[in-house]
C-alpha cells in the first residue's frame, strides 16, 4: 500500500515536470518564432505563414470597398508577373493596386480622386518620363453597354524638376490627361453641358477631310478633327465676358496692343468687341472670360525692389471672390469653364492658386516647373506687335533661294541659355550670325532684315521658356529653331510643330551648326513652305478673320474645355 502511494506521488511529480517543461518550450516558441505562430512552428515542417495583416487583408480588402465621399475605392491584386519564375515573390500587401469606381466608371491603375474631379495624385501630375502611348482604340468613344467602362491608363510617375520633357513626352502626357483628367462635375446641369458633350462626340467621330484648301494637312495632328472642332466652335460657342473689374487692369486692352505682351491686349480687344461669340446670358455660356491684363497688373501694383508679388496675387484672388459672390457660374463648375489670357512671365505663378481650375492661356508655358497643365492650359503665342495701326507691317521675307544666312539670333543676355549660345557661336562662324542686342536702327531694320534673309531663326529662351522670336520667325517666313527645354509651343493640341520647326535641346548648343547642316536642302524647302502656310494662324488683324490668331487662341480654349467634359456628368 505504501509503495502504491509513493508511485502515485512520483507520477504526479513527473506529470508536473513535463507540464513545466512544455510550458517553458511554449513560452520559448512564442518569444523566438516569427509572428507568435506557435503551432505552425512546432508541428509543421513548412515555413511560418505571413501575418494576418498580410494574408487575410488581401482577401477582405478586395471584398470590402472603402468609401470616399461619392467615390468607391477597391483594392485588387494584380495578375502574376510574367517573369515570376525568375523573380522572388513580393509581399502580397505591397502588390495591391487600387482601382477606383467613379459614377460607375472604373479607372485603373492608381489615380487619386478629389471629390468629383479626376486628377493624378502626384505633383506635378503631368510629368512622366515613362509614358506608354495609348493604343488608337483608347481614344475612341466606348460603346455603351450599361456596364461600368474600364479605362486603362498609362501609369503616372513624378518626373524630377530639371528633366527634359520632349515633344513626344508632351504628346503622351496630353493623351494621358485627356483620358484621365476631367473637370469638376457641375453642381447642377444646364443645356450647355450636353452641347459640349455632343460636340466632343462629333469631333471624335469627325470624317476624314483633307481637301480643305485653307488647311494644309501636314501642319496638323489631325486636320479632320481640327476642322470639325472649328466648325462646331463657330456654330455653338457662346462666351460670357464679366463686366466687373476696374480699369486699367481690367477691360482696357489699349494699354497692351504693342510690344511683346500684345497677345493679351489684342485678344481682349477682339473678344469684347465680338458679337458672334459673346452672350449677355450666363446660362447660355459655354465659357466665361476673365478680362484682365497681366502686364498692366505688374505695371500698376508691383512695388519695384520689393521682390514680392503677394499684392498682385491677392488682387486676382479678390476679383474671383467678387464674381463668385455675384454669380453662381463660378460655383457651378468650380471655375473649370472660366478662362484667362495672360502673357507676362509672372502670370503663370500669379494665377496658380486662385485661378488654377480655370483654362489658362499663358505665354510662359513651361511644363517642367511652372505647373502648366497639358490638356487644360493653352500655350499662348507671344507676339511682338510693332504697329497697332497695322499689325501686319513688314509681313513676309525673302524667298528661300535668297536667304544667304544659315542661322540668326540677336537679343539681350536674359537667362542662362543665351550666354552659352553666344559663347559657342558669337563671331565664330560666318554662317552663324549670332549677336547680342543689335545697335538701334529705324524701325529695328537690321533685326528684321536678318530675319527676312536667314534660313533658320534661333529662338533661344530668356528668363522663361517663351520668346517672341518663335512667332517673329513665322511672321518673316524663317524656319524657327527652338532652344528651350520643356517649352510647350503654341496651339500644341492642334499643330504638328515638328513638320515646320526644329527643336534643339539646350545641351546640344555646341553642336548647333552640325544639327542644322544635317537637314537636307530638300527638307529645308519643305519646312520653309510650311512656315508660310502655318503663318495664317499667327497673324493679328484689325478685324479678326477665319483661322487667324484670335480664332486659334479661342479655339484652343474651346477644344480643351470640350475634351475635359466628363461624359458621365
Amino acid at each position: 500500500m505504501g509503495q502504491e502511494v509513493q508511485y502515485i506521488l512520483e507520477s504526479k511529480r513527473l506529470v508536473w515536470l513535463v507540464a513545466v517543461v512544455f510550458a517553458v518550450v511554449v513560452m520559448f516558441q512564442y518569444l523566438e518564432f516569427p509572428y507568435g505562430d506557435v503551432s505552425s512552428s512546432m508541428f509543421s515542417v513548412h515555413r511560418a505563414q505571413p501575418p494576418l495583416s498580410q494574408t487575410n487583408q488581401t482577401k477582405t480588402s478586395s471584398e470590402i470597398p472603402k468609401s470616399t465621399g461619392n467615390n468607391t475605392i477597391k483594392f485588387i491584386s494584380p495578375p502574376p508577373s510574367s517573369d515570376s519564375t525568375t523573380s522572388p515573390p513580393s509581399s502580397t500587401s505591397a502588390s495591391l493596386t487600387p482601382t477606383i469606381t467613379v459614377n460607375n466608371t472604373v479607372v485603373a491603375p492608381s489615380i487619386a480622386l478629389d471629390n468629383n474631379t479626376l486628377k493624378p495624385e502626384v505633383n506635378p501630375p503631368n510629368l512622366n518620363p515613362n509614358f506608354k502611348k495609348p493604343a488608337p482604340s483608347e481614344n475612341k468613344p466606348a460603346m455603351s453597354t450599361g456596364e461600368p467602362q474600364v479605362k486603362e491608363l498609362p501609369p503616372v510617375q513624378e518626373r524630377p524638376i530639371g528633366d527634359i520633357v520632349t515633344l513626344s513626352d508632351m504628346h503622351d502626357i496630353l493623351l494621358h490627361n485627356r483620358a484621365s483628367v476631367r473637370s469638376m462635375k457641375p453642381q447642377w446641369p444646364l443645356m450647355v453641358d450636353q452641347e459640349l458633350l455632343a460636340a466632343k462626340l462629333q469631333i471624335e467621330k469627325a470624317p476624314i477631310n483633307n481637301n480643305d484648301r485653307a488647311l494644309y494637312s501636314p501642319l496638323y495632328r489631325n486636320v479632320s478633327r481640327f476642322k470639325r472642332s472649328y466648325e462646331l466652335m463657330e456654330k455653338t460657342l457662346k462666351v460670357y465676358v464679366y463686366q466687373e473689374g476696374e480699369k486699367p487692369i481690367f477691360h482696357q486692352p489699349q494699354a497692351v496692343l504693342s510690344g511683346i505682351y500684345a497677345s493679351e491686349g489684342w485678344f481682349m480687344k477682339h473678344m469684347k468687341e465680338n458679337k458672334h461669340f459673346v452672350t449677355n446670358n450666363p446660362k447660355e455660356a459655354h465659357l466665361f472670360y476673365i478680362p484682365f491684363s497681366s502686364r498692366t497688373l505688374e505695371e500698376k501694383l508691383y512695388v519695384t525692389g520689393s521682390r514680392s508679388r503677394d499684392n498682385l496675387v491677392q488682387h486676382l484672388k479678390d476679383y474671383i471672390h467678387l464674381i463668385a459672390g455675384r454669380y453662381d457660374s463660378w460655383n457651378r463648375t468650380g471655375g473649370s469653364d472660366h478662362f484667362l489670357v495672360a502673357c507676362h512671365d509672372w502670370a503663370t505663378d500669379e494665377t496658380r492658386k486662385s485661378m488654377n481650375s480655370c483654362i489658362r492661356a499663358l505665354c510662359n508655358s513651361d511644363v517642367g516647373k511652372e505647373h502648366f497643365e497639358l490638356g487644360k492650359d493653352v500655350s499662348l503665342p507671344e507676339t511682338y506687335v510693332r504697329s497697332t495701326q497695322n499689325p501686319l507691317r513688314e509681313l513676309g521675307g525673302k524667298p528661300a533661294s535668297q536667304r544667304s544666312t544659315l542661322a540668326f539670333f540677336a537679343g539681350q543676355m536674359h537667362g542662362d541659355v543665351r550666354p552659352i549660345l553666344l559663347h559657342y557661336w558669337e563671331n565664330k562662324d560666318p554662317d552663324m550670325k549670332i549677336f547680342q542686342k543689335l545697335p538701334k536702327s529705324k524701325g529695328n531694320r537690321n533685326y528684321i532684315n536678318y530675319m527676312k534673309t536667314s534660313k533658320y531663326c534661333i529662338c533661344a529662351k530668356g528668363y522663361e521658356v517663351n520668346s517672341p522670336r518663335v512667332v517673329e520667325a513665322i511672321f518673316h517666313e524663317c524656319v524657327p529653331v527652338i532652344i528651350s527645354d520643356n517649352f510647350v509651343p503654341p496651339f500644341f493640341e492642334i499643330l504638328n510643330w515638328e513638320s515646320f520647326a526644329v527643336f534643339v535641346e539646350e545641351k546640344d548648343i555646341p553642336n548647333l551648326k552640325n544639327i542644322l547642316l544635317s537637314i537636307s536642302n530638300r527638307r529645308y524647302l519643305v519646312m520653309q513652305q510650311r512656315v508660310k502656310r502655318v503663318q495664317q494662324h499667327f497673324l493679328w488683324h484689325a478685324k479678326p478673320v477665319k483661322y487667324d490668331i484670335f480664332h486659334m487662341i479661342l479655339h484652343s480654349i474651346w477644344y480643351n474645355r470640350v475634351f475635359r467634359v466628363d461624359p458621365v456628368s
